[in-house]
């Protein structure tokens, strides 16, 4: 069970590491979008901060749960 347990623990790292890579990546296509007066960059950027800050919030909160999915 300690080993479930320790991968649950690395899988939220993952994830919350890939929400955050995304969360970047979308500050980074935000900023383009404002530095060219591009509004598709913009909305592109938008997008994906949101989709980086639900991506994280999975990690920290819905990942936990699978550790007693078995006890």
């Amino acid at each position: 069970m300690d080993f479930f347990n320790s991968a649950v623990s690395s899988l939220s790292t993952v994830v919350v590491a890939i929400g955050a890579g995304v969360g970047v990546w979308g500050i980074i296509n935000l900023m383009e979008g404002y530095g060219g007066d591009n509004p598709a960059s913009k909305s592109q950027g938008v997008k994906q901060l949101m989709a980086g800050g639900g991506v994280i919030l999975l990690g920290l909160r819905v990942v936990p749960l699978l550790s007693g999915l078995f006890s």
